[in-house]
């Protein structure tokens, strides 16, 4: 794993901070040559929002799918990321068990060559199938395109289909295949995580980000610093003996506050540029939350977890393993079944937190998740679009027959942007005219790709 600076705020972090603290107390602009013992004076008094002006990127390049998951990802908000795409990216799945091999090396020293054998023979017959079954795969993608997207281009068709057949197959894949993201942070949210990284990877990412911010700042040594007690953390195994499931799940559990004061959206409030954490009409909304218990793939998870304005609880590995509507038509349960089980079957002989990262994409956790309507509209004009990733859309599909049984009047702005507005995917266009649908009769389709 390479961890890399390669942007940050034009401005010396110190001198930033306090031009920013002194015109809090000043009635004419502090000049740049005014310091402030940024140290003494705000960061040990806890008066940390004049270093949140200064911001710092790293480009990462092979790190674990599971320590972004898991990780970077998991659970604070104040960050910006742009990730390699496991759907689209052709190089994603390219063989790199020497790589892995170093990297568990470098982390969990106590792994010994027995059980190194097995986790590399648990990952190459994920990698087998998943390259024995992709030209079939592409075969039925091709032909559920042309089915489900009847306007098509051949040209989008060949692009389209071998991608699609490597998102479905990526469920017998391990998260711990590496990715790169470009990552953004303020000063304070990277202090913060990397006091509070929860597992061992966590913490070696971090230093290496702390590292390189320290090369070129090395007067901000005082924001680093790791708790004093050792904690880890790592989700829990809910069930030993669990299924294969053919779709996600979703519970609405309630809906809170008054649907009265809603404010819904105009179609160019909504997209593509949004509006709605941004004009005051639209402030009433946060006080109306949908909070739902959903059960997903790894695959689909990491797509949740971009929309960052949603809150959501600690996942937990239900037991249970996604099989995706391809892999249901060319009958790879056992294949599901048999590289599910080579996973638990771990368990008792490795570290929780390498046993985590080891996750299949198909492994499914279960977590609780609540959003004010904001951030709800934004996340179903996203997802409910025909090319979002299968079981991402299926979950929003869920969510508008569970407010529908609820007699909601919010299902009818759950929406994709064609609804009532204009396609943004331009030649991508699935090929459905939504408009022709009276709204009384619209029902979202089940998707096969």
């Amino acid at each position: 794993m390479k961890v890399k600076l390669i942007a940050w705020t034009n401005k010396d972090p110190l001198n930033l901070t306090s031009f920013a603290a002194r015109t809090c107390y000043r009635a004419t602009p502090p000049t740049w040559k005014e310091k402030i013992d940024v140290e003494n004076v705000l960061w040990k008094t806890g008066h940390h929002t004049t270093l949140e002006h200064f911001f710092v990127s790293f480009f990462i390049d092979k790190i674990p799918v599971g320590d972004v998951t898991f990780g970077l990802h998991l659970d604070f908000p104040f960050y910006n990321t742009s990730q390699r795409s496991g759907r689209y990216a052709a190089m994603f799945f390219k063989s790199p068990y020497q790589e892995i091999r170093r990297y568990i090396s470098s982390i969990w020293s106590e792994i010994g060559e027995k059980e190194m054998k097995e986790i590399m023979e648990y990952l190459k017959e994920g990698m087998r199938i998943f390259e024995e079954k992709h030209p079939q795969l592409t075969q039925l993608a091709r032909k559920f395109l042309k089915e489900e997207r009847p306007k098509i281009s051949e040209e989008n068709l060949e692009k389209t289909a071998p991608k699609v057949a490597q998102e479905q197959l990526r469920m017998f894949i391990s998260v711990i295949f590496p990715t790169s993201l470009v990552y953004t942070v303020n000063l304070v949210s990277l202090a913060a995580l990397y006091k509070s990284a929860w597992s061992p990877s966590l913490k070696k990412i971090t230093e290496k980000m702390a590292s390189e911010v320290l090369k070129k700042f090395p007067q901000l040594n005082f924001i680093f610093e790791r708790r004093k007690e050792n904690f880890e953390w790592t989700p829990k195994l809910i069930s030993e003996k669990g299924k294969v499931l053919n779709k996600p799940k979703l519970k609405l559990i309630k809906i809170v506050g008054k649907e009265k004061s809603v404010q819904f959206p105009e179609k160019d409030e909504l997209g593509p540029l949004d509006l709605l954490h941004f004009l005051p009409k639209f402030m009433e909304n946060y006080f109306v939350e949908i909070e739902s218990e959903v059960e997903v793939s790894l695959a689909c998870f990491g797509q949740d977890q971009r929309h960052r304005t949603l809150r959501r609880s600690s996942p937990s590995f239900s037991g249970n393993f996604y099989l995706p509507p391809l892999l249901q038509e060319a009958k790879l349960e056992n294949e599901a079944k048999e590289i599910f089980e080579r996973w638990k079957s771990l368990k008792k002989k490795l570290p929780a937190s390498l046993w985590t990262i080891l996750a299949p994409y198909g492994a499914m956790v279960r977590y609780r998740k609540v959003g004010h309507l904001n951030a709800i509209f934004h996340e179903q004009n996203k997802r409910l679009c025909f090319l979002a990733q299968e079981e991402i859309y299926h979950l929003g599909c869920f969510l508008r027959e569970e407010l529908k049984k609820r007699n909601s009047k919010l299902v009818k702005f759950l929406e994709p942007p064609c609804r009532f507005g204009k396609c943004p995917e331009g030649k991508r266009f699935c090929g459905r005219d939504l408009k022709k649908i009276k709204i009384e009769k619209f029902r979202f389709p089940l998707r096969k790709v």
